[in-house]
C-alpha cells in the first residue's frame, strides 16, 4: 500500500510535465541512441583488436579507428542536445510545480501560514520542487537509457562467451542487495535534514524581520551562536550520511571489482587456451565495465523513488492543503457597494474545540457610516474584521452587503471593494510608485499622484532622493512610521473602496504625525462606510457610532458624548486613558476594583 501511494505520487507529479511530453519522447529518443552508441564501442574495440592479429591490416586498423571516432563525435554531440532539452524540461517541470505550489500558497488557511512559518514553508517548498525534480531526471534521463544498454550489452556478452557472462552476471545482483539494505536509512535520513533545514531558515527568517529588536537585546552573536549550532547539526547529519554511502558505494566498488577480477582471469585462461581471442575479451571486459553502472543506476532507483516521496511529501503538503474559505459553486461577482454592513447574530470560533470569541454580533451598518470599534485586547474586534473580508466564515448568522450574504460572492471581487488600512503598513521592496498602486496597477502617474496629495504625502515624496521612483526597502524600512502609513492610505484611496477598514492605523505614531496622518485618514473615510478599529481613543470620537466590544459581545453603543453620560465601559476607558495626565493617580488596587465593578455592570 505504501509503495503503491509512492509511485501514484510520483505519477501525479508528471503530469505537471504533460506539456512538455512530446519534448521527453525526444530526449528519450536521444538518450536510447546514445546508449546503442555505447553498446556498439566495445564490438569496435574487438574489430580493432582483431585486427592487431597476423591476419590483420592498416585498413582493417583505420576503418577502426575512423568507426569509433564516429560513435564518439555522434555521442557527444547527441548528449549535448539531450542535455539542452533536458535542462528545458526540468525547467518546465519546475515551473508547473511552482505555479500549482504558489497559487496554493496564497489560499492556505491564515492560521497555517503563521503555525509553520513563512521560512519553513518557502525552505521545504524548494528543497521539496528540487529533491523531485532531481528524481525525475535521474529516472528519465539516466535509468531509462541504463535498462536499454543493459539489455543490449547481455545480449552481446551472450554472443562473445556465455561462460563469462554467466560468470559476471554472478556478480549483479550483489550492488542491488546493498542498495536495498542501505535504502531506508538514506531515506529517513533525507526526511531528517528536510525538516531541519525548514526549522533552521524559519527561525532565521524570524531574526532578519525581527532584526531591530534582536540589536535592541543586544542578541546579534547569540543569533548567530544558535543559527550556527543548528546548521552545525544537520551537518552533522550530512557528514555521517556521506560516511554511510561512502562506505555503501565502496562495497558497491568492491563487487565490481571482483567481477572483472574474475572475468579476465577466465578471460585470459579462455585466450591462452584458444578458445576466445584477445579482441573478444577486451569488448567483453569494456561491458563489464559499462554493465555495473546501469546495475548500480537500477539498484539505486528504489533510493530516487523514496527519495521523490519524500520531497512530494513537502510539495503535496501545500497543495492538497484544505481551503478553509472556498467560493460556493453558485457564488457570484459582487456588484458595486453602496456600503450598507450587516452582521447578524455573528457567532464564531477559530476551532472546532477552540473557545467562541463572538457570542452572536448584531450590528447594522448604513452607506457611509463611520463606526468605531473599541474594547480591550481579544475582545474580537479584528476578528470581526477578519469576518467582514472573508479570511474566515462565520460558525453561524451571517455577514450581509448590501443585502447580499458575502458567502454568496466571490471573496476576490468583495476584497477588491474593501480598502484596509493596518497599524503596521506592509509596503514592498519597489518604487513608492508601485507601492500606492498595488491595488490598481493600471493607474495612471497623475492618478498616484493625487491620491498621494489627498493623503498629505506627496511632499515628502518629492523630498526623496528619486521621488516616487524611490525604492522603499523590505517592509518599507526606508520610510518613517508616518511615511508608510500616508503611502498605505494614498494606496487605499487609488483603490477607492466603498467599505474602509482602519485596524489601529495610526496607534504606532507619535502626536504630531498622527495628526498629519490623522488629517489624511478624514479624506480617505468622506463618503465611505469605515469601521476604526482602536484602542487610542483620540481617534474614535468623531465617529457617527462606537461599539464597544467586551468578551465577544457588544455591550455599548452609541456617540461618544451619549456613552460618556452613561458611565459605563466606555467611559472607564476614557478616564483611564485621560486621568494619568489630568488627574492624581490612583492606586492600582483602586483601578482594579473599578475594572471589575463596570465589567459586572456590563
Amino acid at each position: 500500500m505504501k509503495h503503491s501511494l509512492q509511485w501514484s505520487r510520483v505519477k501525479r507529479a508528471l503530469g505537471f510535465a504533460r506539456a512538455q511530453r512530446w519534448l521527453v519522447a525526444v530526449i528519450l529518443f536521444l538518450t536510447l541512441l546514445v546508449a546503442a552508441a555505447n553498446a556498439l564501442e566495445p564490438l569496435v574495440m574487438k574489430y580493432i583488436f582483431d585486427g592487431l592479429g597476423e591476419a590483420g591490416t592498416v585498413a582493417t586498423i583505420l576503418t577502426g579507428v575512423l568507426l569509433l571516432g564516429g560513435l564518439i563525435v555522434f555521442r557527444e554531440i547527441a548528449n549535448g542536445f539531450s542535455n539542452w532539452l533536458s535542462w528545458r524540461t526540468r525547467l518546465a517541470l519546475h515551473h508547473g510545480l511552482l505555479d500549482a505550489t504558489i497559487q496554493r500558497l496564497h489560499r492556505l488557511p491564515l492560521e497555517a501560514q503563521r503555525r509553520d512559518g513563512v521560512g519553513a514553508i518557502m525552505t521545504r517548498l524548494d528543497r521539496g520542487i528540487q529533491g523531485f525534480i532531481n528524481a525525475v531526471s535521474e529516472i528519465a534521463f539516466n535509468v531509462l537509457p541504463a535498462i536499454v544498454y543493459l539489455a543490449l550489452g547481455i545480449i552481446v556478452m551472450l554472443q562473445l562467451d556465455w561462460r563469462m557472462t554467466v560468470l559476471v552476471l554472478a556478480f549483479t545482483p550483489l550492488p542491488a542487495i546493498i542498495a536495498a539494505l542501505a535504502a531506508p536509512r538514506q531515506t529517513r535520513r533525507e526526511r531528517i535534514l528536510l525538516d531541519s533545514w525548514a526549522k533552521i531558515y524559519a527561525r532565521f527568517n524570524e531574526v532578519l524581520a525581527g532584526i531591530a529588536t534582536v540589536r535592541s537585546f543586544a542578541m546579534e552573536d547569540a543569533e548567530k551562536k544558535r543559527f550556527l549550532k543548528d546548521v552545525g547539526k544537520a551537518n552533522n547529519v550530512v557528514i555521517g550520511g556521506v560516511s554511510f554511502d561512502t562506505s555503501v558505494g565502496a562495497l558497491q566498488n568492491l563487487t565490481v571489482a571482483a567481477a572483472r577480477i574474475a572475468a579476465i582471469g577466465y578471460g585470459g585462461y579462455l585466450v591462452l587456451t584458444g578458445q576466445i581471442t584477445l579482441g573478444t575479451l577486451m569488448a567483453f571486459l569494456g561491458y563489464v565495465s559499462g554493465l555495473f553502472g546501469p546495475v548500480q543506476g537500477l539498484t539505486g532507483i528504489y533510493t530516487t523513488v523514496h527519495n521523490a516521496s519524500v520531497a512530494l511529501d513537502q510539495v503535496f503538503s501545500i497543495i492538497d492543503a484544505e481551503e478553509n474559505i472556498k467560493d460556493s459553486p453558485n457564488a457570484i461577482e459582487a456588484p458595486p457597494f453602496k456600503g450598507e454592513v450587516e452582521f447578524r447574530e455573528v457567532r464564531f470560533a477559530y476551532g472546532e474545540h477552540e473557545p467562541e470569541l463572538l457570542h452572536g454580533i448584531d450590528l447594522h451598518v448604513k452607506a457611509g457610516e463611520n463606526i468605531a470599534i473599541v474594547g480591550p485586547s481579544g475582545s474580537g474586534k479584528s476578528t470581526l474584521m477578519a469576518l467582514l473580508q472573508r479570511f474566515y466564515d462565520v460558525n453561524s448568522g451571517a455577514i450581509r452587503i448590501d443585502g447580499h450574504d458575502i458567502r454568496d460572492l466571490k471573496q476576490n471581487s468583495l476584497r477588491q471593494q474593501i480598502g484596509v488600512v493596518m497599524q503596521d503598513a506592509l509596503l514592498f521592496n519597489e518604487t513608492v510608485r508601485d507601492n500606492i498602486a498595488y491595488g490598481r496597477p493600471d493607474a495612471s502617474f497623475e492618478e498616484v499622484v493625487a491620491a498621494a496629495k489627498t493623503a498629505n504625502a506627496h511632499a515628502f515624496i518629492e523630498r526623496l532622493e528619486d521621488g516616487y521612483d524611490t525604492v522603499v526597502g523590505e517592509r518599507g524600512t526606508r520610510l518613517s512610521g508616518g511615511e508608510r502609513q500616508r503611502i498605505a492610505i494614498a494606496r487605499a484611496l487609488l483603490k477607492d473602496p466603498p467599505i474602509l477598514v482602519l485596524d489601529e492605523a495610526t496607534s504606532a505614531l507619535d502626536p504630531e504625525l498622527e495628526a498629519q496622518v490623522q488629517d489624511a485618514l478624514e479624506r480617505l473615510i468622506a463618503g465611505r462606510t469605515t469601521f476604526v478599529v482602536a484602542h487610542r481613543l483620540s481617534t474614535v470620537v468623531n465617529a457617527d457610532r462606537i461599539v464597544v466590544l467586551k468578551g465577544g459581545n457588544i455591550i455599548e453603543c452609541g456617540r461618544h458624548e451619549a456613552l460618556l453620560q452613561e458611565k459605563g465601559y466606555y467611559a472607564w476607558i476614557v478616564e483611564r486613558q485621560t486621568r494619568g495626565l489630568l488627574l492624581p493617580q490612583t492606586p492600582a488596587a483602586n483601578g482594579q476594583a473599578e475594572l471589575r465593578r463596570i465589567g459586572n455592570k456590563g
